[in-house]
């Protein structure tokens, strides 16, 4: 569990206005300090399932925020992946796409590799 001060400091680091405790961006970056919490403490204690677990459900409950983010604001988003080193997922697609459902899915991924690149060189 993630210390009060340790909370409150995220919380103001990554809030989007005066206030804020509550918006995407803030759970996300919250949801990321406790998982980097949870991997040290499974680190020292391997056996520890009961923990491993609330990691699990914290990385799917922090995916589930990030695609959702991603959809309604795509540059806070990426700004976010940022500050946070947070690695884009890969795009994975359903059995039985059509082919224009996956030319579009190379095109976005080759669109976020062009702005990674891009970003890195700057």
């Amino acid at each position: 569990m993630l210390e009060t001060k340790k909370k409150q400091a995220v919380i103001k680091k990554f809030q989007t206005h005066a206030g804020d405790t509550g918006s995407s961006e803030v759970q996300i970056a919250i949801l990321s300090a406790e998982i980097d919490e949870l991997i040290g403490h499974l680190k020292q204690h391997p056996k520890d399932h009961s923990s491993r677990r609330g990691l699990l459900r914290k990385v799917s409950s922090r995916r589930s925020l990030m695609r959702y983010l991603k959809k309604e604001n795509p540059e806070s988003y990426e700004k976010l992946m940022k500050r946070l080193k947070i690695k884009q997922p890969r795009t994975i697609t359903k059995p039985g796409a059509t082919a224009e459902m996956l030319e579009e899915a190379l095109e976005e991924e080759i669109e976020l590799k062009e702005k990674e690149h891009a970003a890195a060189n700057d």
